[in-house]
């Protein structure tokens, strides 16, 4: 599938692809509402009605990512809320086997994501990440979302890398389109973001389903 020969750096997506993607989803998707039906004495139907289109609306755009956004837009202490379920924050099990190999491997390995800096530290509280990563870079360093040409043309003046020599893996099929029309040449989806969601299709995208199997590869 791939030829490590080929590859010097390797960029690496957080949430849902190294994390398991149940923690962020249980969050936006029911706890959030929960407690925002809360504060304001409403049903969790109310606060989904008053939530969910903001969110569709947002999706794909910086705001969308941005911890400071939603404690404005919705007055509640977002980073707070977190903590209250940080404990279903965890690596998936594969995940870090491959990690030691990349660092055993001497290439390059880069941590880009768009979550906040914010909900990146709340994170590294809880998983050890720092030390397979030259880099850790939250895409709010640059203003820009991973799905704009923008961010890409910020990363590689933040951290030279070549293009055609270096692997992304990431969940979001946009994100890995957007790296794709920037030149990335070898690109990897995954197969199953949540752990207690449902296997996707990830289209054009060959996809990780056991980190393992790539450990193996890249320190052969």
């Amino acid at each position: 599938m791939l030829n490590w020969n080929n590859i010097d750096t390797v960029l690496l997506d957080m949430d849902g692809t190294l994390l398991d993607l149940h923690f962020d989803n249980h969050f936006w998707v029911e706890y959030l509402p929960q407690r925002y039906a809360e504060h304001h004495g409403q049903s969790v139907e109310w606060a989904k009605a008053e939530i969910y289109p903001l969110m569709k609306e947002k999706q794909g755009q910086l705001d969308w990512y941005c911890l400071d956004f939603w404690t404005r837009e919705l007055a509640m202490p977002i980073v707070e809320l977190k903590r209250e379920v940080a404990h279903l924050i965890s690596l998936r099990p594969d995940a870090e086997v491959f990690l030691r190999a990349l660092q055993a491997s001497g290439r390059d390995v880069i941590l880009i994501t768009n979550a906040h800096r914010g909900s990146l530290s709340l994170k590294l509280e809880r998983v050890e990440l720092r030390t397979y990563f030259q880099r850790l870079i939250s895409s709010h360093d640059f203003g820009f979302p991973k799905e704009a040409q923008a961010f890409w043309v910020a990363l590689q003046a933040e951290v030279p890398f070549d293009p055609q020599r270096t692997l992304f893996i990431d969940d979001s099929l946009g994100i890995l389109r957007a790296a794709r029309d920037y030149g990335v040449s070898h690109l990897l989806a995954v197969r199953q973001p949540d752990s207690r969601g449902a296997l996707r299709d990830t289209e054009e995208f060959d996809a990780v389903e056991d980190y393992r199997d790539l450990a193996a590869a890249c320190q052969g």
